[in-house]
Formats: C-alpha cells, sequence, structure tokens
C-alpha cells in the first residue's frame, strides 16, 4: 500500500515524522531513499521524537550507526552513505531484525538491500523545492496500521 504526502514546510515534515513515530509498535524496518540533502535525517528525528523518545538525533554519517531509547521501543539509525560495501555494519543491521522491540532506520540503504527483510517499509522523499517535499510512504499489507496514523 502506498500513500503520497505533501509537504509545504519543516513543520509539516516534522508532523509526519512524528505520526510515523507513533504509530510505531517495534519490529519495523524502515528504509528512507532520496537525495542528499533530501532531508532523511529531519524525517528521523521526527520519528524519534513521535516515539516519546527525548534524545538528540544526530546523522550517523561518520559512526555509521546510533541507538536511542523511547519507553517502549529501541530506534537503531543506520547511514551507509560513506560505505562502499557494508561489511560487519550489514551484519549488526541483520541482528536486529528479529527483535520486536526495536526499530531500524536505515539511509542510504542500496549496499544493504540484499538483506533488508521483505517488509520493510519505504519512505521516498522527492525535494520539490527549499522546503517542500513529496514523501512517497510504500508499507507492506501487515504494516497498514503506520497508515492509518496519517489520515
Amino acid at each position: 500500500m502506498k500513500r503520497e504526502i505533501f509537504s509545504t514546510s519543516l513543520k509539516h515534515t516534522a508532523q509526519l515524522g512524528r505520526a510515523i513515530g507513533r504509530s510505531l509498535k517495534g519490529g519495523e524496518v524502515i528504509q528512507l531513499v532520496s537525495d542528499i540533502g533530501g532531508g532523511k535525517t529531519t524525517l528521523t528525528k521526527s520519528i524519534v521524537a513521535g516515539t516519546g523518545c527525548k534524545a538528540v538525533v544526530a546523522s550517523p554519517t561518520f559512526t555509521v550507526s546510533k541507538e536511542y531509547q523511547a519507553a517502549h521501543l529501541k530506534i537503531r539509525h543506520f547511514d551507509f552513505y560513506r560505505l562502499q560495501d557494508a561489511g560487519v555494519v550489514g551484519i549488526e543491521l541483520q541482528e536486529g531484525f528479529s527483535d520486536p522491540s526495536t526499530v531500524t532506520i536505515v539511509e542510504w540503504s542500496d549496499i544493504v538491500k540484499d538483506v533488508l527483510p521483505t517488509d520493510t517499509i519505504t519512505i521516498t522523499i522527492q525535494h520539490t523545492k527549499e522546503h517542500e517535499r513529496l514523501f512517497t510512504i510504500d508499507v507492506p499489507t501487515d504494516k497498514r496500521y503506520i497508515l492509518r496514523e496519517l489520515a
């Protein structure tokens, strides 16, 4: 199932991310797809905030991964931008897939696409103007509860 949402501002994008975060139950894998500067980390910050986590979220571009703890969820955030090969980090990525209390968010997922689960949620972000974005949210049937929160 797909839904397109047009965001006209950073505030609207933050609202969208928080709504996604509120809908997460655990066990979800989300890949964020966009060009550089498209808003992947901005969306991730608000998704994490939507889970109730108070941590300051930063891009893990140089550390590759970061973890955040919400009351009922652990959020693992990966950014494979600088890597040519996932190597050991790809194994670390896979280890969290089986934990029902963990949400995994992946930026620049091309090098790990072969290990992502078949029920991965894909959010494609198209940059239309300075603060305007078109979000295409593609969720598998068993995860459509996420779209209900966005109505």
